[in-house]
């Protein structure tokens, strides 16, 4: 399939879901800088959305206030808590709290690999399909605004940017794909690189 075959919408929810179908260990990009100690355990859900002519991803903005990556590009979700039944359920009840995406309009495809984030985090992505129309109601405590991107841009390796921060001493890299006003970096970007390897492998 080529590339413009494989983001017409139609064809790209039968494409995803034979990729998950066939899952097999890849490459996973891993974040450096982990520090020491026990990680928090964490769920996002990666929303693409079938849009026309080609799907999106879905993605927040962070408000400016927040402690943990206050300002930042993500996706949604947040912490597993302890009524939680699985990293999935996480993930759409986070999804469900900052954004009003219900349930009923996610189809789940499955996850990639665990990512170890720089904040002491372990994120589950949990990728699903979103078939407009829907409604968003953003949380305006947690989330400023919401905008969507290309998958075939997200997904073309050479928007993956490497950057490098020394942060308490030590240099620490890590992935960004500029979008427009957007910076995508960090654990964010470092889950879309996975999610291209996984497509790509």
């Amino acid at each position: 399939m080529d590339s413009t075959q494989r983001f017409r919408p139609a064809a790209t929810i039968d494409w995803l879901r034979q990729c998950f179908l066939s899952a097999r260990e890849f490459d996973a990009p891993a974040e450096e800088g982990i520090p020491h100690g026990p990680l928090r355990p964490a769920a996002v859900l990666v929303p693409i959305v079938l849009r026309q002519p080609e799907p999106t991803v879905l993605l927040t903005r962070r408000t400016d206030h927040l402690h943990h990556h206050p300002g930042q590009v993500s996706f949604p979700g947040g912490r597993v808590e302890e009524d939680d039944r699985s990293p999935i359920d996480t993930a759409l009840r986070e999804t469900e709290e900052e954004i009003r995406l219900l349930r009923r309009h996610v189809e789940l495809l499955g996850c990639l690999p665990q990512y170890h984030t720089g904040t002491g985090f372990d994120v589950t992505p949990v990728v699903g399909v979103v078939t407009p129309p829907f409604e968003l109601v953003l949380d305006e405590f947690e989330v400023a605004e919401v905008f969507e991107v290309p998958l075939s841009f997200l997904l073309d390796v050479s928007n993956h940017q490497r950057h490098r921060v020394e942060v308490r001493g030590r240099m620490r890299e890590y992935y960004a794909m500029p979008y427009g006003r957007y910076f995508i970096w960090g654990a964010t970007a470092g889950m879309i690189v996975s999610l291209q390897r996984f497509l790509d492998r």
